[in-house]
C-alpha cells in the first residue's frame, strides 16, 4: 500500500498503463471525489465516492490505449498531503488507432494512502480530438 501523495500517484499510473481500471479506483478513499474543472458537455465535473469513479473508469481502456507515460514532474506543496503533478500520457485512441499525446496538471491529496481529492485539469479539445471526435467541441462520451 502507498505511503504518501507521490507513492499513490506513482501506482496510479502504474495501473493506468497494466489497464486494471478496477485497481486504479481502488487508491480512492470510500468517500474520496475526482473533479474535472476544464469538464464539458457529457463529461462529468466531479465524481463523488470510490464507487463513482469505479464507474466513471469501466471500459476505459476501451476507448483510449494509454501505452506510455513519458513525462512525470512532481511538485510538492506546503501541505505533507497534497501533491501538484505534471504528466504526459501517450497511446492509441482505440476506435481509429490513431495515436495521441495528452498533457495533464493534477492536483492530489491522499490520508493513509488513498486519494481523497483528486483534481484533474485537461484539455477538453485535446480529449475529445484524441478520443476521436469528428469535431473539436465533441466531448468523448463517458
Amino acid at each position: 500500500m502507498p505511503s504518501t501523495p507521490e507513492e499513490t500517484f506513482r501506482r496510479l499510473l502504474d495501473l493506468l498503463l497494466a489497464k486494471d481500471m478496477t485497481a486504479v479506483a481502488d487508491l480512492w478513499a470510500e468517500n474520496g471525489t475526482a473533479e474535472f474543472p476544464f469538464a464539458e458537455g457529457a463529461s462529468p465535473k466531479r465524481l463523488d465516492g470510490r464507487e463513482a469513479v469505479r464507474a466513471y473508469l469501466a471500459g476505459y481502456p476501451d476507448l483510449m490505449d494509454v501505452r506510455a507515460i513519458p513525462t512525470v514532474t512532481v511538485h510538492h506543496t506546503l501541505e505533507p498531503d497534497t501533491i501538484v503533478v505534471e504528466f504526459t500520457a501517450d497511446g492509441l485512441t482505440v476506435s481509429t488507432g490513431e495515436p495521441y499525446r495528452l498533457r495533464y496538471i493534477t492536483v492530489i491529496t491522499t490520508r493513509d494512502g488513498l486519494i481523497t481529492d483528486y483534481r484533474d485539469y485537461w484539455n477538453p479539445v485535446a480529449a475529445a480530438e484524441a478520443a476521436g471526435a469528428s469535431s473539436a467541441t465533441e466531448q468523448v462520451a463517458r
